[in-house]
């Protein structure tokens, strides 16, 4: 199982660290993991979430740190299809694999919130049609010669699409799953499958089982899935800290996620999981409720090792680890990234 970091830049009041601050905190910490062997960076795409993420422009970030690492690989997790044009993302996907010297990972997603939908004049319905037309052509643009597409969104006739990706056939593609039917579409397509951090474990587990079940493809299958992570030297001090920063996290995460999740799974076997653990919430989100929920990795390097043999044994290939949940200052971050790649890696990179 490899080991990626994943960051959304948050901005939560009691950190009291202004946006500059924040960016550079991020820069810091991912040139810290590109010096201790994570594998990839992951930055995620999000606007109109004050306090949760104000990673709105997550290409220009990744831009900057390939001039400022030399080995992590760079992950735009995820380009929420519906709000960009195909030629747009595929000319910033290029780009970036030239200035990172082939090192881009490349994550798609239909995105979840509905205030992004009205604020770019998206019609969430159309979510799905308009993230597979811009599969489509990012794969035509790829094979580096002039696209020709016409679908329902977008009709390109003989368009030459510059620059070209440095990597052949073309970076590694992955897509973000959320609804029941999504994975196993994303495993047909013969992409990696991003997870989480949006429902409890057991949830997550049975998706993953339905994308594995539907994986039919030449290669292995790569499911990468994110997860809010705090591992220190002294157990009893990581949970400390972490039970502000991931309560945080996750009340703001489910101001949005919550009612969108529940319009998804309307007839899903395991909605009742999702109902239980949204009554476990009426008392309140804490520490204790998120780790039953196989939700958050905590403690010690070996309390760590120990919660993440479940997801490997699931099938999970990929941890994204979201150091304190992104709520914890840039001292700790680092603290855990040292202890992490000192005391856990090892053990899983022995198998």
């Amino acid at each position: 199982m490899e080991f990626d970091i994943f960051h959304e830049i948050a901005m939560p009041p009691f950190l009291e660290r202004t946006e500059s601050h924040a960016y550079a905190d991020a820069l810091t910490e991912i040139e810290l993991a590109d010096q201790l062997g994570f594998r990839c960076a992951w930055l995620v795409e999000h606007h109109f979430m004050r306090q949760y993420s104000h990673c709105s422009k997550p290409e220009l970030v990744l831009a900057a740190l390939s001039q400022r690492t030399q080995h992590i690989r760079l992950g735009m997790g995820i380009v929420p299809a519906p709000y960009h044009h195909p030629v747009h993302v595929a000319e910033s996907i290029a780009t970036l694999d030239i200035l990172s010297g082939g090192r881009v990972e490349v994550g798609l997603g239909r995105g979840f919130s509905p205030d992004e939908y009205k604020a770019f004049d998206v019609n969430m319905a159309d979510s799905r049609s308009l993230t597979a037309e811009m599969l489509e052509i990012l794969r035509a643009s790829f094979a580096c010669k002039p696209v020709t597409f016409h679908g329902a969104h977008h009709r390109l006739d003989h368009v030459d699409i510059l620059p070209h990706p440095l990597q052949t056939p073309h970076p590694p593609l992955w897509s973000a799953a959320v609804s029941p039917d999504s994975f196993a579409w994303v495993a047909q397509q013969g992409l990696g499958m991003l997870v989480g951090p949006f429902k409890p474990w057991l949830m997550t587990k049975h998706d993953i089982k339905n994308y594995l079940g539907a994986w039919n493809g030449a290669t292995p299958p790569r499911i990468g899935m994110a997860v809010s992570m705090l591992c220190l030297p002294d157990g009893k001090r990581a949970r400390q800290l972490a039970k502000q920063s991931l309560a945080w996290f996750y009340r703001e995460l489910y101001k949005t996620a919550l009612p969108v999740l529940e319009k998804l799974y309307p007839g899903y076997e395991h909605l009742r999981e999702l109902g239980r653990f949204r009554e476990a919430m009426k008392l309140g989100i804490n520490l204790t409720l998120l780790e039953n929920f196989g939700m958050a990795v905590v403690g010690t390097p070996a309390e760590c090792i120990e919660q993440l043999r479940k997801f490997e044994a699931s099938g999970v290939t990929h941890i994204l680890c979201a150091i304190g949940a992104g709520a914890v200052k840039t001292e700790v971050v680092q603290e855990s990234l040292r202890c992490i790649a000192a005391e856990v890696m090892p053990a899983f990179r022995q198998e």
